[in-house]
C-alpha cells in the first residue's frame, strides 16, 4: 500500500473472504488474513511478520501519524506537561529485610528504575540492578520480577525483550554485582528461591504460550537438565509461582477465572513433590496463607468462597492435613463485604476488604481474635496493602490515594494503631488538591440497579452541560478500576474535563455478585451499566451527547466495541487501548494462548450452541454495520500474547468498510511492544498525549 496513498485518504484492507460452518451457523470473515500464521514466531522476533500484513500495519500507523500531525505541537506541550509533574530522581520506601532495606529509585531522565538495598544501620546504597544500563540499545525492555536469597547473596531476576511476556531469567551475585551463566530463557518471569538458595523455581509456558509447567533450577548447573517439579494438565488452568509471607512454603497456584488450586513446596526441604492443599471443585477458589503456630497448630489461613462463601471468609487448616474437610471458619462469610487479600503475621492477620463499593483495611489480633479497621474519609479513595518482607512484626505498610490526593505511603502499628506517614508523592509542577473535587453518584440501571461513577474535576469547572466528560470503564474477571490518583489525567482535568470511572458490573465494586452479574449469559449488563453511567452523567445535567469521550482497554476495549455498536450517537469519541473485540473468533480458536482459560468468563462457543449465539450477539467486530459510529481511536501492539495485534486491525478494517457518517477511525500499532505499550516511563506519556488529544480534538478543545 503505498505511502503516497495512505497521506490523502485512509487505507483500506482487501477483503479476503474465509468461511466457516458453526454449530450450522455459517461465519464468513473477510480479513481472517490479518492473523499471522506464524504467530508465534512473530511475538519472539517481529521482522518474521508476513510483508502484505506489515504493510497494512504500516500504512495504518502512517494515516495515524498523518491525523495527528497538524497536533505536533499539542502533544509536545501534553508530553512536557506529564512529565514535569513526574518526580523523576524519585524514590521508593525502603523495605527492610535483616541487614538490608530494599528499594527501587530513578535517576533524572532515566526512563527504567534502579533497584537498590541500603546496608542497614550505615545507609551505604548498593545498585543491584540498572534498568536503564540493561534496556540499552533495545527497542522494548521491561522488568519481570526480582527476588533476593535469604542471606542476601544472590538475585534472580528476569526480564523482556520483546513485550511478549517471555522473560530470561539471570542469576546475580549480589558480591560481585555479576551475573551466573545461568541463563533461563522463555519463561513467565516468576521466581521462588529455596530456603537456603541454592534452589530457584520459576515457570515455562507451552506450545500455545500458556503458564504450564514448573521447574527447579540448582545454581551452577545448565538449564536444560532443570527438573520438572509440576505440570498442570487442563489447557484452561493457568500456573503462578508465590511464597506464604512467614517464607516456610512455595505456592504453585493453579486456576482460571472460577476455580483455583493450591500446591505447597516446603522452601526448607525443596526437593519431595509439591503437596496438594485440597483438590480443585469447580466454582472454588482459594488462596494460602500460612502461620507456624496459631493456636498451637501449624496451620494454613485460606481466603475462600467455599460452601457459599460469595464475598469470601477466611480459614484455618492443619498444615499436616490441609483438605477441605478440616477447614474451619476463622473469619466468617459476610455478604456484601468481599474480602480482597489477607496476610498473616506473627501475631495478627491484616485484611484488605471492600464494603459498599469502597475498600478498607481491618486488623485482627491472633491472640484474642479483636478486630479493627483503619479509617478514612473521603467519597472515594484508593487503598492497598504492602506486606514487606518481615513477618514477626507489628508494622504493616498500606498505600491511599484518592483521586485528589496524591499516593501516600504508611506504616501502621498494628498494636499500638499509631500510623505514620512515610511519603506523599511529589508532583515537582505543583498541585493543591484543594483546586479538585471527587464525588461518587450513582446511576440508575435499567433493572432497578444503581453503578457507581467516581468523578474527578476541578473546582471551577462548569456543571451546566457544557463541560466534557472522559468515561473510562473495564468490567471483567472481578478487577475493580481504583479512584486513585493520575497526574497524567490532570492534563485532560485542567482543560475543563471531568474524569469518570464507571464501576460497571464484571468488577467486584459491590461485591462478587456484582462480578457474576457482569459474565457469561449476562455479560451484556456490563454494557449496559456503561451506558447507564454516560445516560446519567446527561441527565445529572454535567455534561451532553456528544461531549462524551469512552476509553478502555484490553476486556474494557472490547466494552468500548460493544457501546460503539449500541449507542454510537451517546459518544463524540471512542479510546480502545489493545480492544479485546473479536471476542467469537477468539473463542473458536483453542490454539491461542488465553482461549481455554477465557471459557468460564465468556462460555465456550465450540461445545455450548447457546454461548455461540449470545457472544456472537454482542462480540463487537461481528455487530459492526451501516451506521453513523463516532471517532474511534485504537491502540494495539504487534506482539501482544493476551490481545492479539489482529483483533483491533479486523475491527478498523471492518469499521471502515461498514461505518458511514465520516468520522476518524484511526488504528495505531507498537510495532515493538506488546499488551501494555512502551515499556519506558517517559516513552508511554507519548502514547498517553496522543489519546488526550485525541479526545480533546472530539469536543473541539485545543492541547
Amino acid at each position: 500500500m503505498p505511502a503516497a496513498v495512505v497521506a490523502t485518504e485512509p487505507p483500506r484492507a482487501p477483503r479476503r473472504p474465509t468461511e466457516r460452518t458453526v454449530h450450522g451457523i455459517t461465519l464468513t470473515d473477510d480479513f481472517a488474513w490479518l492473523r499471522a500464521d506464524n504467530w508465534r514466531e512473530v511475538m519472539r522476533d517481529p521482522g518474521v511478520l508476513d510483508g502484505d500484513i506489515r504493510a497494512y500495519l504500516e500504512a495504518e500507523n502512517a494515516w495515524s501519524d498523518a491525523w495527528f500531525a497538524p497536533l505536533a505541537e499539542g502533544r509536545a506541550k501534553l508530553v512536557q506537561e506529564m512529565r514535569g509533574r513526574i518526580k523523576e530522581d524519585d524514590t521508593s520506601v525502603p523495605a527492610p529485610d535483616g541487614a538490608f532495606a530494599y528499594y527501587s529509585r530513578h535517576r533524572e531522565g532515566g526512563q527504567h528504575p534502579l533497584f537498590c538495598r541500603k546496608r542497614l544501620p550505615d545507609g551505604t546504597e548498593e545498585i543491584f540492578l540498572d534498568g536503564d544500563l540493561e534496556a540499552a540499545g533495545k527497542a522494548y525492555f521491561h522488568f519481570g520480577h526480582w527476588r533476593h536469597t535469604a542471606d542476601h547473596a544472590r538475585l534472580a531476576w528476569s526480564a523482556d525483550t520483546a513485550g511478549a511476556e517471555l522473560y530470561g531469567i539471570r542469576i546475580r551475585d549480589l558480591g560481585t554485582g555479576a551475573d551466573l551463566p545461568d541463563l533461563i530463557e522463555e519463561t513467565t518471569g516468576d521466581l521462588l528461591w529455596s530456603a537456603d538458595g541454592t534452589v530457584l523455581y520459576y515457570i515455562r509456558r507451552d506450545a500455545e504460550h500458556r503458564p504450564s509447567k514448573v521447574f527447579r533450577h540448582v545454581v551452577g548447573s545448565d538449564p536444560a537438565g532443570d527438573v520438572l517439579v509440576y505440570e498442570e494438565p487442563d489447557k484452561g488452568f493457568f500456573v503462578s509461582l508465590g511464597e506464604t509471607h512467614s517464607r516456610r512454603f512455595g505456592l504453585i497456584s493453579c486456576g482460571d477465572h472460577e476455580t483455583s488450586e493450591v500446591h505447597l513446596i516446603d522452601l526448607a526441604a525443596p526437593e519431595p513433590a509439591p503437596r496438594l492443599v485440597a483438590a480443585r471443585t469447580i466454582g472454588v477458589r482459594y488462596d494460602v496463607e500460612h502461620h507456624p503456630a496459631l493456636d498451637g497448630e501449624d496451620a494454613l489461613v485460606l481466603l475462600t468462597n467455599a460452601d457459599g462463601a460469595e464475598d469470601f471468609k477466611l480459614v484455618t487448616a492443619p498444615v499436616a492435613a490441609p483438605g477441605r474437610e478440616n477447614w474451619r471458619d476463622l473469619v466468617p462469610h459476610h455478604a456484601g463485604r468481599m474480602i480482597l487479600s489477607h496476610t498473616v503475621f506473627a501475631r495478627h492477620l491484616a485484611r484488605l476488604e471492600r464494603e459498599a463499593g469502597l475498600p478498607r483495611i481491618v486488623i485482627r489480633a491472633l491472640a484474642d481474635g479483636s478486630e479493627h479497621a483503619i479509617a478514612f474519609a473521603e467519597e472515594a479513595y484508593a487503598l492497598g496493602l504492602d506486606p514487606g518482607f518481615a513477618f514477626d512484626t507489628d508494622q504493616v505498610r498500606f498505600t491511599y490515594a484518592s483521586m485528589t490526593t496524591p499516593a501516600e505511603v504508611w506504616d501502621y502499628d498494628m498494636a499500638s494503631r499509631a500510623r505514620v506517614l512515610l511519603k506523599r508523592q511529589e508532583v515537582p509542577s505543583g498541585h493543591d488538591p484543594d483546586d479538585y473535587v471527587t464525588r461518587r453518584l450513582y446511576a440508575p440501571a435499567a433493572d432497578g440497579e444503581t453503578v457507581p461513577v467516581s468523578l474527578l474535576y476541578r473546582k471551577d469547572t462548569p456543571l451546566d452541560g457544557s463541560a466534557p466528560v472522559l468515561l473510562y470503564g473495564y468490567g471483567a474477571y472481578g478487577i475493580t478500576i481504583p479512584a486513585g490518583f493520575s497526574t497524567s489525567r490532570l492534563s485532560l482535568v485542567d482543560r475543563g474535563f471531568i474524569y469518570a470511572i464507571a464501576h460497571v458490573r464484571g468488577g467486584t465494586d459491590k461485591g462478587w455478585r456484582w462480578y457474576a452479574d457482569g459474565k457469561l449469559a449476562k455479560k451484556t449488563n456490563t454494557f449496559s451499566d456503561f451506558i447507564a453511567a454516560a445516560e446519567h452523567l446527561v441527565a445529572s445535567g454535567l455534561t451532553r451527547p456528544g461531549r462524551l469521550v469512552a476509553q478502555g482497554g484490553s476486556a474494557g476495549g472490547m466494552l468500548m466495541g460493544a457501546i460503539a455498536n449500541m449507542r454510537p450517537d451517546l459518544f463524540g469519541g471512542i479510546v480502545a487501548e489493545v480492544p479485546f473485540v473479536d471476542v467469537l473468533t477468539t473463542m473458536l480458536d483453542d490454539t491461542l494462548p488465553l482461549t481455554p482459560p477465557e471459557w468460564p468468563e465468556w462460555g465456550n462457543p465450540i461445545a455450548d450452541p447457546e454461548a455461540f449465539e449470545r457472544i456472537r450477539a454482542y462480540s463487537p467486530v461481528d455487530n459492526v454495520c451501516a451506521q453513523a459510529y463516532p471517532a474511534i481511536f485504537a491502540l494495539a501492539g504487534l506482539t501482544d500474547p493476551r490481545v492479539t495485534y489482529w483483533e483491533p486491525a479486523k475491527w478498523i478494517a471492518r469499521l471502515r468498510a461498514a461505518g458511514t457518517g465520516g468520522a476518524p477511525v484511526l488504528l495505531r500499532t507498537n510495532m515493538d511492544a506488546g499488551h501494555g505499550g512502551a515499556a519506558g516511563r517517559f516513552d508511554r506519556l507519548d502514547e498517553v498525549a496522543l489519546v488526550y488529544l485525541f479526545a480533546l480534538r472530539m469536543v473541539g478543545l485545543a492541547a
